[in-house]
């Protein structure tokens, strides 16, 4: 009981913060028209008793009555159906964004790494819908229940025994509760192969994949793993679905047994001339017992509805509570500056992934003074990634502190200081708008400015995209649009360095493995170019540069070469001093350079 009256404040609260005028006339239009059920019985037993006495005033009469209640009966509900669409399409937008803030409003990607998120996540994605769409049926139910007080008013005044109806509706009731159960616990169940199979139906429609997939041959591997998982998931579900009918189909004749024993009881005392029963109240209870009938349906298929939803609501929960765990309990006393005077320093830093034991940076200590450029190299999986999100503050360091101007980064808010970050990722997003925004969010404020946006491409060596475009900074991007422009993927890491370069004055610029998609010497002159601009961008605010590359004619034009190896960096210095160490770093350097010879 509490799930549901948890669940149903849930559902009303954002209906009535989505439209409170449409729901209060979507309220009352039902209560008039459940109220009409019961009297449009009443007027049934008069119209029937009235014309058997052959009192054709008074027939007519309950026929106009009778007319306009069941008028009332049909119409209320069908035009507070109009209300409901424009308010579930609301609710659903609604539901959207809040699932949008949720997934995005830690601080960090801590909750990304969590398969018990995934999960959720995955179940809350099949229940959207059910979120927008429970409004309508939450509400017939509580106008049914309505209608059922009343009825049970007038049965009683037929017959006593007629209230005992009404409990047939348990039943029916308990058996939808215990049928929903068994299908909950199958999705539940089912959750992590149907994520998978939905997985592998997405790589079979993306173009990316789609190479792969035919130069290894694996549409009948795909096909075949998809149809595995899916045909587990399915049959699990058909189990549960056939228990759960078996469960619902006996409550429903529990209740029909209930509905023929009333009709059959008034009609013997009709025919037995016991308790003063007329034809006409026959045909009240046969005509209230059908509506009780409908009414328990419509209760039962709610009641699995709701229970479905409590389960929704509760993930919801589940998920709001987990965000707000992962908020830190640390209050930030400090202020970014506005320029770095002495740099980013790192003492002793750590870090295990959450839910792992396995450190993935060890002791790191480091210091990059302001203005240095910092190339990272090392294997994958050495750390590399790891030590960029930590600076960017996605998590907090398991031991050890990180000093930026010698104030912790922990102290500094969040927001501001990745105002004052910039990055462009080897896995950057294709925002599919128009060139001008794709590029222009890497600094929303300045992004409807085309001469900064053209400026911010111009540095990423990307303006040879542009001018291929048919309508330059406003072609729109993407498949999803009819006229949508489709570009290679070395186009859209352009436009994502692009994107990295809007903002011109950050403190911390981030490039991890930005050019992979690029060839060698594209890489080479976009390098040699931006090394001029961070120039003059640590002059004017003292920015740190740090990217991860592979290509070690791009890296030797780092100031300062760090070398991790297993999570601790191992080597350190600048390209010269490295080769002359002749360690890791000579070792691959030489490599690389054999490669080229």
């Amino acid at each position: 009981m509490k799930e549901i009256l948890v669940t149903v404040r849930f559902v009303f609260g954002a209906a009535w913060r989505a439209a409170p005028g449409r729901i209060s006339a979507a309220i009352l239009m039902l209560l008039l028209g459940s109220i009409s059920g019961p009297f449009l019985g009443v007027s049934l037993k008069y119209l029937t008793n009235d014309a058997l006495k052959g009192d054709a005033h008074a027939a007519t009469l309950m026929g106009l009555l009778t007319g306009v209640l069941l008028l009332s009966f049909i119409t209320l509900g069908a035009f507070s159906h109009h209300l409901y669409f424009h308010l579930s399409q609301k609710m659903r937008i609604d539901f959207d964004e809040d699932m949008t803030v949720l997934s995005n409003g830690s601080l960090g990607l801590e909750q990304h790494e969590r398969a018990d998120y995934a999960d959720r996540l995955e179940l809350l994605r099949q229940d959207s819908y059910i979120f927008a769409d429970s409004v309508q049926p939450l509400m017939v139910a509580g106008t049914n229940v309505v209608s059922l007080i009343f009825i049970g008013v007038l049965l009683v005044q037929v017959q006593p025994l007629l209230l005992l109806l009404p409990l047939f509706a348990l039943p029916p009731l308990l058996g939808g509760k215990w049928a929903n159960a068994k299908v909950e616990n199958a999705r539940v169940e089912t959750a992590e192969a149907g994520r998978l199979a939905r997985h592998l139906f997405s790589l079979a429609l993306e173009p990316d994949a789609g190479k792969e997939l035919r130069v290894f041959g694996l549409q009948d591997e795909l096909r075949s793993r998809q149809h595995a998982l899916w045909d587990s998931v399915t049959r699990r579900l058909l189990r549960a679905q056939f228990g759960g009918t078996i469960l619902h189909v006996g409550g429903q004749l529990l209740f029909a047994l209930g509905y023929v024993g009333a009709v059959l009881l008034v009609v013997h005392d009709a025919i037995a001339g016991q308790r003063s029963t007329s034809t006409g109240d026959v045909v009240l209870v046969i005509a209230l017992a059908g509506q009780v009938n409908q009414q328990v349906g419509a209760i039962v298929a709610v009641a699995t509805r709701v229970q479905r939803l409590s389960k929704a609501v509760a993930r919801l929960g589940w998920l709001r509570e987990l965000i707000a765990e992962l908020e830190p309990t640390h209050v930030p006393r400090g202020h970014v500056p506005a320029r770095l005077e002495r740099g980013i320093s790192l003492q002793g830093v750590a870090f295990a992934y959450p839910g792992t034991e396995t450190p993935v940076l060890k002791d790191v200590t480091l210091d990059i003074p302001a203005g240095t450029t910092v190339a990272i190299v090392g294997e994958n999986g050495a750390g590399k990634t790891t030590l960029v999100k930590l600076l960017c503050r996605f998590y907090e360091p398991s031991a050890g502190r990180i000093l930026v101007d010698g104030t912790e980064l922990r102290d500094l808010e969040p927001a501001a200081w990745r105002a004052r970050v910039s990055a462009g990722f080897q896995d950057f997003c294709r925002y599919e708008l128009v060139v001008r925004e794709t590029v222009g969010v890497g600094d929303v404020p300045r992004m409807g400015d085309s001469e900064v946006v053209s400026g911010a491409l111009d540095r990423a060596h990307a303006l040879d995209v542009l001018e291929a475009l048919p309508d330059g900074l406003e072609t729109q991007l993407g498949k999803s649009y009819t006229k949508g422009v489709e570009i290679s993927g070395g186009q859209w890491q352009k436009l994502a360095l692009g994107r990295a370069m809007m903002r011109e004055t950050p403190l911390l610029l981030v490039l991890d493995e930005p050019t992979a998609a690029l060839d060698a010497h594209a890489e080479h002159a976009l390098f040699e170019r931006y090394a001029a601009s961070t120039r003059a961008v640590a002059a004017a605010a003292g920015a740190i540069t740090l990217f991860i590359s592979h290509r070690f004619s791009t890296v030797r034009m780092a100031d300062l070469i760090l070398v991790i190896r297993d999570g601790a960096i191992v080597e350190r210095g600048s390209h010269e001093e490295l080769l002359a160490l002749n360690g890791s770093y000579a070792e691959l350097f030489s490599l690389q350079a054999s490669a080229y010879r």
